[in-house]
């Protein structure tokens, strides 16, 4: 996260202004008698509050700094009789200046007060919006309709005043990013920005102070990132570094102290899969006329669609053939169907003396008795929002199992009561109803995403279930092994074919 001012961002600015000031030798006051005349000749009912300054502007441009009045822009200003009035005119279109036409009497102070509420506020009234949307990167043209507000002490005389806007909402700039091929794939759809105290409501722009005063209970602000055309389906991911230009989303809150949490939500338009990622901050002061960027690297574990095997086989299931390979025939998305592969018997079969353990691909996975303690007393949770990515595409749900470290009475010795036996030579099964959702303490946890497994001539069970080797082979049958399986309702320690293609992985 950094802080970025408008003040600082304003530098460079006003030093590629500097060759043009020569020309301005004739002052302000010039301007100011013109402005003055005009106004006079024009309509002597309606003062001129006239702004052009780079800071008084309603919408950003991020890679300076600069605001610029937006069409439909209003101020509202308090008369002399404490009457509120609202400029009788508005930019038609963006601009650096404007010249606001505001009825009402102005003649017992040099000074006023002018206040912009925003294009749904109302004299010194503001509502920062818990629900704002951005149609295409990097705009800002929706946070005068959001929230963003300002103030600021208008001077001059007869007629004609001059004011720089402060603003008194905080903005910040988010920009995610990613290594991850198949979250580059996905499209940011909304961003939800969550804090332990109020970001939105309706609050007053002090009389005094011009300042955000106020309280109230919006603690979360949903940003929609979706537009038309090639931004339809929301903005791009397809950036390694952040990247304002791709996908900056600019979400206006009220200044303040905050601990945010946020999350990403991203979409697999091919697996239509959405899912949020998560980035909690500590509290922070973000102050007004201030924005921060929220770089943020929004990589999820990927699963390495290698890792396919026929039990204990020394290759992977797709040998030659996987789906990034030269000759891409692996199967990546739920239900896809082949042909003249993966038939021949590749698995371990070797039972010689009654030997039944894994030598090669399986042999650091657990056994069947070691199975069992996970399935009986690792706290099963079944949780269907976790998503994660697998060969280019995003996927969501799996379970959750207790470490090893959790589970002190884990023995590859022998399984859990009622059975405390050895059942590496039994002919047997476990079946277990699981609880749902998150764990509360998920460093407690280890994560199974339901990767499926290929068999028969189908990818079957990607997203709905997942398939694990164990090392244990079957005593009776040299065609069999034992595997973990489970779905949203079941975890299970079964046997089967051992010519399945089965996912291999070590649990913590």
């Amino acid at each position: 996260m950094r802080k970025q001012t408008f003040e600082v961002r304003l530098l460079s600015l006003i030093a590629l202004c500097g060759i043009v000031m020569a020309f301005a030798s004739c002052s302000n006051e010039d301007v100011a008698q013109s402005t003055i005349d005009t106004n006079t000749e024009n309509n002597s009912n309606l003062t001129s509050f006239v702004t052009g300054a780079a800071e008084t502007r309603t919408s950003l441009n991020y890679d300076n700094g600069a605001f610029f009045w937006e069409a439909g822009d209003h101020i509202y200003v308090k008369d002399d009789n404490g009457t509120w009035n609202k400029s009788s005119n508005a930019p038609t279109e963006k601009t650096p200046s404007f010249k606001f036409k505001v009825p009402g009497k102005y003649t017992n102070s040099t000074t006023y007060k002018v206040y912009y509420p925003g294009k749904n506020g109302l004299n010194n009234n503001v509502t920062i919006s818990a629900a704002q949307s951005q149609t295409l990167p990097n705009s800002t043209l929706h946070i005068g309709e959001v929230g963003d507000c300002g103030t600021a002490d208008a001077t001059g005389r007869n007629g004609a005043f001059y004011f720089r806007l402060d603003h008194q909402a905080a903005i910040l700039v988010f920009q995610p990013f990613t290594n991850n091929t198949a979250v580059k794939n996905c499209q940011l759809t909304k961003i939800e920005v969550t804090s332990d105290n109020d970001l939105t409501g309706t609050y007053t722009l002090d009389t005094t102070t011009g300042e955000l005063t106020g309280s109230a209970s919006g603690k979360t602000i949903t940003m929609t990132t979706k537009g038309s055309g090639s931004y339809a389906n929301g903005f791009s991911l397809n950036t390694s570094t952040a990247d304002v230009k791709t996908n900056g989303a600019y979400v206006v809150i009220r200044p303040g102290t905050h601990a945010l949490t946020v999350r990403y939500w991203i979409k697999d338009y091919v697996t239509n899969v959405e899912g949020a990622i998560t980035k909690t901050y500590p509290a922070f002061d973000y102050e007004k006329n201030d924005y921060y960027d929220m770089a943020a690297d929004i990589n999820v574990t990927d699963y390495d669609g290698r890792q396919y095997y026929q039990w204990d086989a020394n290759n992977n299931f797709w040998n030659g053939c996987e789906w990034n390979s030269a000759n891409p025939l692996q199967p990546v998305l739920a239900n896809g169907t082949y042909s003249g592969y993966g038939n021949d018997n590749f698995y371990n079969n070797d039972r010689t003396a009654g030997v039944n353990y894994a030598k090669y691909s399986c042999r650091m996975l657990p056994n069947v008795n070691q199975m069992a303690w996970y399935i009986s007393n690792g706290d099963p949770r079944w949780d269907g929002e976790e998503i994660w990515t697998s060969m280019g595409h995003l996927h969501k749900g799996g379970m959750w199992l207790l470490k090893k470290s959790y589970i002190p009475q884990i023995s590859e010795y022998k399984a859990p009561a009622p059975y405390n036996r050895d059942i590496r030579q039994d002919d047997f099964s476990l079946n277990k109803t699981v609880k749902q959702g998150t764990p509360t303490y998920k460093s407690s946890y280890f994560f199974l995403p339901a990767l499926g497994y290929y068999a028969w001539g189908s990818f079957s069970g990607l997203g709905t279930s997942g398939h694990y080797w164990t090392s244990t082979g079957h005593a009776d049958d040299s065609n069999w092994a034992y595997y973990l399986t489970f779905d949203s309702s079941t975890i299970t320690l079964a046997w089967d074919n051992s010519n399945a293609g089965r996912y291999v992985m070590t649990f913590q």
